[in-house]
């Protein structure tokens, strides 16, 4: 069936498409008789407007593309909640893709938004991704951006991020404070910034408590598979630590599955700890240790920060970096 257009609801009244045109857009000068005949003939024939020419029409939008690396991470899942609540209020419509943690993905979706004519972008870069040449092509040329969580720091634009140097120094101070000296941590690519971040906060923790001798990382991806193959190194290596360091929460629960596959005892001969505070840390034997990272408050934040330069609003921050505060949450893992 063909979609229904102004031009069919104009025929079964009888009236003229401008006419039409000005009732669904509440204009002043048709009679509230003729909006309602024409709203209700809309409604029943299941008519929907043609964005995209409404866009191109006015140059203007109502729509908010989101990119993030996987929709099925627990801690991405809770930033776009933070969007789309903010963007609701707001009057914005919000369309998410994923990069699929792949950026010749990402950067398909980013054209493919920028086409369509969205108002402003919110993004959180993959991990394969290396450089910034196509999100700064569409910043060239007057696209409202912020970035969240995984930024790229040379880019002169809003971000929403937290600490993650101190958290990981606030982790693994932690660990050492609790007794545990032979830490390892399972790293992140490094290309992503956070992960650089989270691995220079080990290795200053470390260094502090004259352990640097003990400083071992393993590089690996981002999620539970790369836990599990640090893991298997660990194991392979016969020489265990007393306790990992994961960079995020899958890599920590991959780990964590290797390791009791072979009856290793957590916490009693290897300690465990994540980051994210995503839910299943919480139901795994025994409960993980974890960074806790605000993704619906980060959500919020950076929908707010991009809604507000869509319309021109005043930003109230020093820099254009807005770090939001972590929590370590302590379970049965250490």
């Amino acid at each position: 069936m063909s979609q229904i257009t102004i031009k069919d609801i104009a025929s079964k009244l009888e009236i003229s498409i401008s006419t039409v045109s000005r009732a669904l857009n509440n204009h002043p000068d048709i009679h509230d008789n003729t909006k309602k005949n024409v709203s209700d003939l809309a409604n029943k024939l299941g008519y929907r407007p043609n964005i995209l020419a409404k866009n191109l029409q006015s140059k203007q939008s109502n729509q908010i593309g989101v990119i993030v690396p996987e929709i099925r991470h627990d801690f991405f899942a809770n930033v776009i909640s933070g969007i789309e609540d903010v963007a609701y209020h707001k009057g914005y419509t919000v369309i998410v893709s994923q990069s699929n943690e792949d950026v010749k993905r990402e950067e398909i979706n980013l054209n493919s938004m920028y086409l369509n004519r969205v108002a402003g972008i919110l993004v959180s870069i993959s991990q394969t991704t290396t450089k910034s040449d196509h999100f700064k092509r569409l910043i060239d040329n007057g696209v409202k951006m912020v970035f969240f969580d995984r930024d790229i720091e040379n880019l002169d634009v809003y971000k929403v991020i937290i600490d993650d140097f101190e958290s990981s120094y606030n982790a693994v101070k932690y660990l050492i404070e609790k007794g545990y000296k032979k830490i390892v941590h399972l790293a992140g690519p490094p290309n992503l910034s956070i992960c650089t971040k989270r691995k220079l906060g080990y290795e200053k923790a470390m260094t502090d408590y004259n352990l640097s001798s003990e400083i071992m990382v393993i590089e690996g991806g981002m999620h539970e598979m790369d836990g599990i193959a640090g893991a298997e190194k660990l194991l392979e290596s016969g020489n265990l630590p007393e306790a990992i360091f994961a960079v995020n929460d899958p890599v920590a629960i991959g780990a964590f599955k290797r390791l009791k596959e072979d009856n290793i005892k957590i916490p009693g001969q290897v300690g465990i700890i994540g980051f994210s505070n995503n839910p299943i840390t919480e139901i795994v034997d025994p409960p993980l240790t974890t960074v806790e990272q605000p993704a619906y408050e980060m959500g919020k934040s950076a929908a707010e920060l991009l809604i507000n330069q869509i319309e021109g609003k005043e930003i109230n921050l020093v820099t254009k970096i807005l770090k939001l505060e972590t929590k370590l949450i302590v379970r049965k893992s250490t």
